[in-house]
């Protein structure tokens, strides 16, 4: 990494996620940032930070109305 600041774009992609993602991680403090103008930038050495924390997944996805769980149906035998 030879930038010293990056946008929020440019983070999301150096760290292999959306860029909701890292504005989602900036708000929750997870992720230090500034605003410069209308551009929040995050600093090289807190997006290194960032890449090498250790995270826990998220929530597992749920099914949607109609949509089946795995589980058959219909008589117990």
């Amino acid at each position: 990494m030879s930038k010293e600041t990056f946008t929020t774009g440019e983070a999301a992609a150096e760290l292999g996620v959306t860029s909701a993602r890292v504005r989602q991680m900036v708000l929750s403090g997870e992720l230090p940032s500034e605003m410069f103008g209308h551009v929040r930038v995050i600093r090289a050495t807190d997006l290194e930070a960032a890449k090498h924390r250790k995270t826990s997944p998220g929530p597992a996805p749920k099914a949607k109305p109609g949509q089946s769980n795995g589980k058959k149906r219909g008589k117990k035998g």
